[in-house]
């Protein structure tokens, strides 16, 4: 049951184009009973696979910044790990709390990104000329870690967060930003798995299913994605986590 779920959910994420991480979460725990622990588990070592393909496509595409994305990559993926342990000691009720929050933050940011751009453009200066030298280094390691401990510790890729840090603090251009992100999130999310792992929080079998589902339904999603209008996707788009957050939310 859990593999044709995860494979109608990646068929919606493969169609709307987002990632799915809150929702995977929400299905799992709320749907199926899986402990939350084991649920973020699945969904972060989930996303080490889902993620390389876009990574790759976008990085021949010459649409990735590498060195801003190695370098928030590689001490995200410290905070990563460092926020899986942080995870693995906290209590299933506070955990679960916390991961709708975030959720539900993730889906607000998309919503104002998507419906509202010019607040963002108000009050979140895009940077005209991308950084570099110590400042790169600085902002990117500091900045890489906050990001890498938010998804390791609740679970979720960090994308909203990741790509309005790649904006607005390193100037990274729109297009560039989407595949830099992707490139950030891969190695978020293999150290995080890694510690979830090393805890005895993955479940092989659970995370199979999900992994196949996701990956399976989201090929066939895509395809299909041109055929929906515009309007219903962008709805889509913040409905997923939105809906995800407040199950969530209701059922912690």
């Amino acid at each position: 049951m859990i593999f044709f779920s995860m494979l109608l959910l990646g068929t919606l994420i493969g169609f709307v184009g987002a990632g799915g991480a809150g929702v995977v979460i929400t299905l799992l725990t709320v749907g199926f009973g899986v402990p939350i622990h084991t649920a973020l588990a699945v969904a972060l070592a989930s996303m080490v696979f889902t993620t390389l393909s876009g990574t790759i496509s976008h990085f021949r595409e010459h649409e990735v910044v590498v060195r801003t994305g190695a370098v928030m990559g590689a001490s995200g993926a410290l905070g990563a790990f460092l926020g899986a342990e942080v995870s693995n000691i906290l209590p299933s009720k506070e955990l679960g709390f916390m991961t709708a929050l975030m959720i539900l933050l993730s889906a607000l940011i998309l919503y104002v990104k998507i419906y509202h751009p010019q607040f963002l453009d108000r009050h979140f200066h895009v940077r005209a000329e991308m950084l570099a030298g110590k400042r790169l280094i600085l902002y990117g390691v500091s900045l890489g870690i906050f990001n890498g401990f938010l998804s390791g510790a609740f679970g979720i890729g960090a994308a909203a967060f990741i790509q309005l840090t790649l904006l607005c603090v390193f100037g990274v251009p729109l297009l560039q930003s989407i595949g830099t992100c992707m490139m950030v999130i891969l190695p978020i999310s293999a150290a995080g798995g890694l510690g979830y792992l090393l805890n005895g929080r993955l479940d092989p079998n659970i995370f199979v299913q999900t992994l196949l589902g996701l990956m399976m339904g989201a090929f066939f999603g895509a395809k299909c994605t041109h055929l929906a209008p515009r309007p219903i996707l962008k709805a889509a788009i913040v409905a997923m986590p939105a809906v995800g957050g407040v199950i969530m939310m209701i059922w912690h």
